[in-house]
């Protein structure tokens, strides 16, 4: 079973965003963003979905894919 693959820090770079101006923008901490970022989180709220793109001007297809070769999350728990 593939993983869903987080995108953020490619995004963040093409629109020379820092990670701090997004954090503070949609109300999260660098440290929740950074994990994020790492992919190192089991889900994401809509709402904070939708608060990145409408700041980074993307939608969630910039940010999230999927790599059906990679292993999944439950795999690697």
């Amino acid at each position: 079973m593939g993983a869903v693959v987080v995108r953020l820090d490619v995004m963040l770079a093409m629109r020379k965003v820092r990670s701090r101006e997004l954090a503070e923008h949609i109300g999260i901490t660098e440290a929740n963003l950074s994990l994020l970022k790492s992919g190192k989180v089991k889900g994401i709220r809509f709402a904070t979905l939708a608060a990145i793109c409408d700041y980074l001007d993307c939608v969630p297809g910039d940010i999230l894919d999927y790599d059906a070769t990679a292993p999944s999350v439950a795999e690697s728990d």
